[in-house]
């Protein structure tokens, strides 16, 4: 195998082990959030470099010089990527602290909810008194406006009944004084004509009175 190619080799090998270990992968960020986090571990390092010169000589032909190389350079590039993000990540002590922070907020969260819950069904209980006793006012009110106008109601009833058979009893007595004047009337009328009746019988006996002494002078006349 020729120096140019061992050269490509490595260099590909270097590349594809600095993408499976880059602090951007998902493997390496589930790894150190998921494990180290925790356990707050140090930073994990190569530990047996020996295989791995071992392997690299034995496998990948390297020489033992570029094997060496190869091992110092990965073994800088994961310390310094490992570096880098054990920076973002938080100590076992800080996240005990967070989390203690964390409960004593939702606790206070959690009593501030129910106390503002109590002062609200409070509040809402209140209104309820005031709505139900609002109700009650104007359900005795409104009992009170019904009473008042059935009295109302039926005292003009009464009045109007009163008025009507006052009416009743004048149109009544009306009535009376009209046949009374009638009877009255027809009384006079009968008086009238008996007179009249009289006056023509008398006048009828003194014409028949009369001719008869005419017919009798004339008679006497005659003879």
């Amino acid at each position: 195998m020729t120096s140019s190619t061992k050269r490509s080799r490595l260099f590909e090998t270097m590349l594809q082990t600095r993408l499976r270990l880059s602090p951007q992968s998902p493997i390496f960020r589930r790894s150190f959030h998921g494990t180290f986090i925790v356990q707050d571990q140090d930073p994990v390092h190569i530990r047996n470099t020996n295989r791995f010169r071992q392997l690299l000589v034995e496998k990948g032909e390297f020489a033992p010089q570029q094997a060496n190389a190869l091992v110092d350079i990965m073994s800088e590039a994961l310390k310094g990527g490992v570096e880098h993000v054990s920076q973002d990540l938080a100590s076992r002590q800080r996240l005990i602290q967070l989390v203690s922070q964390q409960r004593v907020d939702f606790s206070k969260l959690r009593d501030q909810l129910l106390s503002a819950d109590r002062s609200e069904f409070h509040s809402i209980q209140s209104e309820h008194e005031g709505i139900r006793n609002d109700l009650e006012k104007m359900r005795t009110k409104l009992r009170e406006e019904i009473t008042r106008a059935n009295a109302g109601f039926k005292l003009d009833l009464s009045l109007e009944k009163g008025r009507i058979r006052e009416e009743s009893s004048h149109h009544d007595m009306q009535i009376k004084e009209i046949d009374t004047r009638i009877d009255q009337e027809v009384s006079n009328m009968k008086m009238q004509i008996d007179s009249v009746k009289t006056q023509v019988m008398q006048w009828l006996i003194g014409v028949c009175t009369g001719t008869f002494a005419l017919v009798l002078a004339y008679v006497r006349l005659l003879s």
